[in-house]
């Protein structure tokens, strides 16, 4: 039961501002302060709800006596389960209850000030934004932001590189960083000279970074920023033999 009166929210981001405040302290009970939530949860006590304040704060207490209650109460009784399921399934439990507890506070409100449909919707987009409680206490974010990660990475390396994993019509055809390592021993010193004459681009001198597209070309066999010639990725995997500026013009020359 909350103790403190805090200003009824009105508007949208009054609405998700409450919001807020009441996840981050629901999150800091599940988390941060684990030990002391855990503590407080006795299950030798009566009914104990779990509350997130909208400064940001959390506490243990009993459900509201009046009835129906000022705001809708959070799940009953989390503390008779705290010993009868491992820890961290009870974590996780609390933490979906304290989801949905969260939603129905921030849309009682919404009903209570008469939020018509586009306001509801603009609010659940801004709730939809943050990750859910249950999210942060499984460790759901993290491994979601580690794939995507991964992902970006992936993207990144078939699109950018010395050597473009997608495009291997690009690559010089006797170039030692296209041949497996354990072939033949002995070029691997060849393999790392080579690897160091291509980390400058043949137009503006500039070293090779990770992030960005390359292309080399089939007839002196340097390497170029795809941006210093203006190739990308998309036009060239449509070019079967890249020659670069300087190549073309000796061709038209002679």
């Amino acid at each position: 039961m909350e103790g403190i009166p805090h200003p009824i929210p009105r508007t949208v981001e009054e609405v998700f501002n409450d919001f807020k405040g009441r996840r981050a302290g629901l999150i800091k009970a599940l988390t941060s302060d684990v030990q002391k939530f855990y503590q407080q949860c006795d299950p030798e006590k009566e009914n104990l709800c779990l509350y997130g304040l909208p400064n940001e704060t959390w506490e243990v207490n009993l459900p509201v006596e009046e009835v129906p209650p000022e705001l809708p109460e959070p799940a009953l009784g989390i503390n008779f389960a705290r010993d009868g399921m491992p820890e961290k399934d009870w974590l996780s439990l609390v933490a979906v209850h304290s989801d949905s507890w969260l939603l129905s506070v921030a849309f009682y409100f919404g009903a209570r000030f008469g939020f018509g449909k586009t306001e509801r919707k603009r609010l659940f987009q801004m709730i939809n934004e943050l990750p859910t409680v249950f999210e942060v206490v499984t460790g759901a974010v993290k491994q979601a932001k580690e794939q995507a990660a991964t992902q970006t990475n992936s993207s990144k390396n078939k699109s950018s590189g010395r050597v473009p994993s997608r495009q291997p019509e690009l690559m010089p055809k006797g170039a030692k960083t296209s041949a497996p390592k354990d072939e033949d021993e002995s070029g691997e010193e060849e393999e790392e000279d080579d690897e160091q004459g291509a980390a400058l681009c043949g137009a503006c001198g500039d070293n090779y970074a990770n992030d960005e597209f390359w292309i080399c070309c089939d007839i002196c066999e340097r390497w170029f920023h795809g941006k210093c010639v203006k190739i990308t990725p998309a036009k060239a995997e449509h070019i079967k033999q890249y020659k670069c500026p300087s190549c073309s013009s000796k061709r038209a020359r002679v």
